[in-house]
């Protein structure tokens, strides 16, 4: 199957297929084979505990000051459909980020279709180097672009929900027909094709992908107490209190599910103009992580549109998560997240 969606106790994991970061081996084999073939090698060496990201061994990027049309050539970006079916299933994408410039370049590269539309949006912590280079580097690509509005992120704030939601309303006004929109951050990779996710997602018939249950024991605390973020000059982070929240807008059912989605346009219209949405939303600005349970939470409701899918059991990424001494990273570890690479 193209993905799956596992959870583990102990340690809590949850894996799904879809972005991985690329990878070097520690033996110097280089991922020159196919994607399959990759990941099978990973979980191999995730399974033997073997340390395998060796970051001396990535791809070197060239991007510097280009002339953008050497600069598109000597990359080798895809500068025509490469099929009748691509052409005519294009793409949204909105890509995260706040630094690694090279690596949001490989992963540019990698999903890089001229049918398809991408918005980027560079954290407001970000340098001034950082969103300059960004934005010369969309610059060479009619169909690319920063986020209109950029928020100053705060890991698991609302800011993060916002940020997606800030590209979601440029895209929705860009011209390109786009099927759905999928999200990811500048840390990730393809495992699939475009042509493979585009065969993939025909295959839902315009129903979303933003898989989640109801909201386990231990995760209830993020919606029945309010939270606030808390932003200074050289760290931000999400303060707890012990106030309790009002019950959710229009009597609402909160789910527990993924940050990461694939959404039809019709949802888009959905999440961006429908009375629903926007309340909750609004009440959601004082929750823990409100993108685990935004997007899930108004998939869920029955019968409001063709694209809802209530039952969904596969997701978009392959990623394992815990905090303190639960797991050992074998891969590489970043806040809390084991990135397979």
């Amino acid at each position: 199957h193209f993905s799956f969606f596992l959870f583990l106790k102990p340690p809590t994991l949850m894996l799904c297929i879809f972005f991985v970061l690329p990878s070097i081996f520690s033996n110097g084999h280089e991922f020159t084979n196919s994607a399959t073939s990759f990941l099978a090698e990973t979980c191999k060496a995730i399974t033997e505990g073997k340390k395998h990201f060796s970051p001396r061994k990535m791809l070197k990027t060239s991007f510097g000051e280009p002339n953008c049309s050497d600069y598109v050539t000597q990359s080798h970006y895809i500068t025509r459909p490469l099929s009748a079916e691509e052409a005519a299933f294009p793409l949204a994408y909105v890509i995260t980020l706040h630094k690694e410039f090279d690596t949001f370049e490989r992963l540019f590269r990698a999903i890089y279709m001229p049918q398809n539309v991408y918005c980027v949006h560079v954290d407001k912590k970000a340098t001034r180097a950082f969103k300059r280079k960004v934005e010369q580097l969309l610059g060479c690509f009619p169909n690319a672009f920063l986020a209109s509005k950029l928020e100053l992120v705060v890991y698991a704030g609302v800011s993060r929900l916002q940020a997606d939601l800030n590209c979601m309303k440029d895209l929705v006004k860009s011209k390109v027909p786009w099927k759905y929109l999928l999200n990811a951050c500048g840390q990730d990779f393809p495992l699939r094709t475009n042509k493979e996710i585009v065969r993939y997602l025909k295959g839902f018939k315009g129903q979303n992908i933003t898989p989640g249950v109801l909201p386990p024991h231990h995760i209830l605390k993020r919606t029945k107490y309010i939270y606030r973020e808390q932003v200074y000059s050289i760290f931000s982070f999400m303060l707890g209190t012990f106030l309790r929240k009002s019950p959710p807008p229009h009597n609402l059912t909160i789910y527990f599910g993924t940050a990461y989605i694939a959404l039809s346009r019709e949802f888009a219209d959905f999440i961006l103009n429908d009375r629903r949405s926007l309340d909750l939303l609004e009440w959601s600005k004082d929750t823990y992580s409100p993108d685990e349970h935004f997007w899930v939470t108004l998939n869920r409701l029955p019968g409001i549109y063709p694209g809802n899918l209530p039952n969904p059991c596969l997701c978009s990424h392959l990623r394992a998560w815990g905090r303190g001494g639960q797991f050992s990273c074998v891969a590489n570890g970043r806040q809390w997240l084991c990135i397979v690479s």
